[in-house]
């Protein structure tokens, strides 16, 4: 029985078969995983070029890019948690770049700074101590001013870090393991990536192609899904398939939720971790991912992704009871209050209570070791443009969502978070401690062409 979630409109392509250029007749790549240059007895060392490259994103048509190694989705990089990672980054763009590690806890000059960038030509080294908690990472340019053009060209790739407690959970793994970020696009008429109006983004990209399909044995799979775009709101949907949200954005959840039928609202830069249950579908049969639009009110349904049951196989997997504690919330000493909106006489600038981002201007000092609540609100209700979605993003650590409004968490907040939406007249109050690294780091809105309007403050962390 199929679990597609509409009526099955175009019959996805099989391997081999069905039109070079029609939907789902394109394998969904699986971005490649990257090997180790060196090891030592705790470090693995790896060399990844950042440079243009020319692409099929849509079947038969080469598309001018930005990447990193090469390909669309850059290449992932699996980290254990306890084993430090090194990466040095050659710029062969001929413009600025650098690189931040999205959810990671990192020394402040391996943060990648909006102002610490990387010339042509040059290259800079990257230290990951992975003293976190397994969890789906990303990194992505955030060079000031280029970020959102960056990542929209292809800048970014995932970053996944293995837990300690992982292997004796027996989540499915290996290739049952699969990353999958999903964007959206413009082109225009010879294939070039078009940045201009974001309401026009009317293709959906997954792991680099539109409409894809991808084979999968009737069993168990974890589904590490990243919103990858610089502003749409995607509102995704498994259909009637087994699904169990095992994680967020700072890694797993003390226990697996179950979210069959249900939405996955996805800001820019959330993440899901999935376990996706194939093993009641018949092989030859057919499951739709689908979405629903967000950023511009369209509330077309459209089927983005084709799981193709082709095989049975053995599966030694499982979904336990039990994940992983969050650890306790402690008494928190400082509360803050911060308002993200745009001026919008003249050219926009983004602002966080009231100001542009500005470098040399240290806009929270906080002591290493507490812990504060931050009430973050969306001002911007009512501008010419009509009211305006942000989401919320923190660098050094995650926080945990208390309330929203005075009312309970969504069901997307759970767990530990680095971003999280905050809708037009809305406030999130969020808990974090700061207690890793010594520094200046960002806070902003991951809607990454209001970052590069300057909607960013600074943090600096101090003894």
């Amino acid at each position: 029985m199929s679990a597609l979630a509409l009526g099955d409109p175009e019959p996805p392509g099989q391997p081999g078969r069905g039109s070079a250029k029609g939907p789902f007749s394109v394998r969904m790549p699986v971005p490649p995983t990257l090997r180790p240059v060196a090891r030592t007895e705790d470090t693995d060392v790896y060399r990844l070029d950042i440079l243009p490259a020319d692409l099929e994103l849509q079947a038969g048509v080469r598309t001018p890019c930005l990447t990193f190694g090469g390909s669309f989705v850059g290449p992932t990089i699996r980290a254990r948690e306890g084993r430090r990672v090194l990466v040095t980054y050659r710029n062969r763009l001929p413009e600025t770049a650098n690189v931040h590690l999205h959810g990671g806890h990192v020394p402040a000059d391996s943060d990648g700074h909006p102002m610490q960038v990387i010339d042509p030509g040059a290259e800079r080294r990257y230290e990951y101590p992975n003293r976190q908690p397994g969890a789906t990472l990303w990194y992505h340019d955030h060079s000031h001013h280029l970020e959102a053009e960056h990542v929209y060209r292809g800048m970014h790739g995932f970053y996944l870090i293995e837990g300690e407690d992982e292997s004796r959970l027996r989540l499915p793994s290996g290739e049952y393991d699969v990353p999958i970020a999903i964007r959206d696009a413009q082109f225009d008429p010879n294939g070039g990536l078009v940045h201009g109006d974001p309401a026009a983004r009317n293709v959906i990209l997954v792991n680099g192609r539109s409409k894809p399909w991808f084979p999968v044995a009737a069993r168990k799979y974890r589904l590490r899904v990243l919103n990858s775009s610089t502003l749409r709101y995607l509102k995704l949907n498994f259909g009637s398939l087994p699904v169990h949200q095992i994680g967020s954005d700072g890694g797993l959840l003390p226990a697996p939720v179950d979210r069959t039928g249900t939405d996955f609202p996805l800001a820019a830069g959330e993440r899901l971790d999935l376990v996706v249950d194939f093993s009641g579908l018949a092989v030859g049969s057919k499951a739709m991912l689908t979405n629903q639009g967000q950023f511009t009110g369209d509330d077309r349904i459209e089927p983005v992704l084709c799981f193709t049951v082709d095989r049975r196989e053995r599966d030694r997997s499982r979904l336990p009871g039990t994940l992983r504690p969050l650890p306790d919330l402690p008494p928190a000493t400082v509360h803050r209050e911060l308002t993200l909106s745009f001026d919008l006489n003249g050219t926009p600038v983004g602002l966080v209570n009231g100001l542009p981002f500005d470098a040399d201007r240290v806009d929270q000092r906080i002591r290493r070791g507490t812990t504060e609540i931050w009430t973050v609100t969306n001002g911007d209700t009512a501008t010419k443009y009509g009211p305006i979605q942000h989401s919320f993003h923190l660098h050094l650590t995650e926080f945990r969502v208390l309330d929203r409004d005075g009312r309970p968490p969504l069901p997307g907040d759970i767990g530990r978070k680095d971003t999280v939406p905050v809708p037009p007249g809305t406030s999130v109050r969020l808990q974090a401690t700061f207690d890793d690294y010594l520094g200046r780091y960002m806070y902003h809105c991951h809607m990454l062409e209001h970052s590069s309007a300057g909607m960013m403050g600074q943090m600096e962390i101090v003894d």
